[in-house]
């Protein structure tokens, strides 16, 4: 393990005879400085394993470097060893409140030196291997959350796609839908975390379908009031195949399931919630749910030209659609094309 000495005194000699005593050390490398502020300024940049201070140098003593220095980010623990000719006891314990963790008396003795310095090398030596552990457990960790959640996208996307293969909607339509929300969500300030887990979730909109009988399900014309009841359970059967779970994405993607037909005028089921009272993330899928569902051919209908369709955002603005979720929508259309040549059908 290669550490990092640096030496700060305002003689020439000293600084010599101090790196020289530091170098019999293996794996030791120094770096001298005759000026405690050049010292400094290297710190910001640098993060040492041993200081080497002298008390008395012009322009700025041991003790302030010292307190300067315990100030920087992550240098609170690095042992620090003030070298001093001045023997009062007032001197050692301002050295110490400013973070000085032992003394050394000029003349410097080369016994005392040594052991005092190995000492502090070995003091270092077990921090680093304890943030080395530290940093290689939370790689670990991390990495083992990562699969993690890998398992429960491929399980989400899986279970979505059962729920397609009874739909005439396409894989595609999941994909698009979901990236629409995403993009939505990170222009209105919803954080990276949660547009990451509104991605994983949207796709389970309508999962619940699967419960729906083929003759509703994919009836071609319109359904009558009786049929339409049905199919509105799909937003409960939703709710229900994923509530329950402690996955945070599952979590999102039931409460979706749940109010993605709310409108925010509250003529939506299955509640009829009115505007902020519908969840966020149902709001934000509403828009990409429709917007895909209309403009995407189907076996019983044409694609809505986007002309058409963005008159229909429009005027369902503040209705159907949450306006904030429809204007950002709008406004970011380049965003939304390349979305769409993404994930075509």
């Amino acid at each position: 393990m290669k550490l990092d000495v640096i030496v700060i005194d305002d003689s020439s000699i000293n600084l010599v005879l101090t790196s020289h005593l530091i170098h019999k050390f293996e794996g030791c490398i120094t770096s001298e400085f005759n000026n405690p502020k050049q010292a400094l300024e290297w710190c910001f940049e640098h993060v040492p394993d041993l200081v080497i201070v002298d008390f008395m140098m012009p322009e700025m003593d041991g003790i302030e470097f010292i307190r300067r220095f315990r100030a920087l980010p992550e240098r609170a623990d690095i042992p620090v060893l003030m070298v001093t000719a001045n023997d009062q006891i007032e001197i050692r314990h301002r050295a110490l409140e400013a973070g000085a963790n032992d003394f050394l008396n000029k003349p410097i003795d080369k016994i005392e030196f040594a052991a005092r310095v190995r000492n502090m090398l070995s003091l270092r030596r077990s921090q680093r291997k304890l943030l080395d552990q530290a940093a290689w457990l939370s790689e670990e960790v991390k990495l083992a959350t990562n699969e993690i959640l890998a398992r429960e996208r491929e399980t989400i996307i899986r279970l979505s796609k059962a729920a397609d293969s009874r739909d005439p909607e396409t894989g595609a339509h999941i994909l698009r839908m979901s990236h629409f929300c995403k993009l939505i969500a990170s222009h209105i300030g919803v954080s990276e975390e949660n547009q990451q887990i509104l991605l994983d979730a949207a796709p389970m909109h309508d999962v619940g379908k699967v419960g729906i009988p083929d003759n509703i399900l994919l009836k071609p014309g319109r359904l009558d009031p009786t049929e339409f009841d049905i199919m509105k359970q799909h937003s409960f059967l939703g709710y229900e195949i994923l509530n329950g779970s402690e996955s945070v994405i599952l979590k999102a993607a039931a409460e979706i399931a749940l109010s993605h037909h709310e409108k925010f005028d509250g003529s939506g089921y299955p509640f009829g919630l009115v505007g902020d009272k519908i969840p966020l993330f149902a709001r934000i899928c509403a828009v990409a749910d429709v917007f895909d569902a209309l403009t995407s051919e189907r076996p019983y209908k044409k694609a809505w030209p986007d002309d058409q369709a963005i008159a229909y955002l429009r005027e369902g603005r503040g209705k159907h659609f949450d306006p904030m979720c429809v204007d950002v929508f709008l406004e970011n259309w380049d965003e939304v094309m390349e979305i769409r040549n993404r994930f075509k059908d």
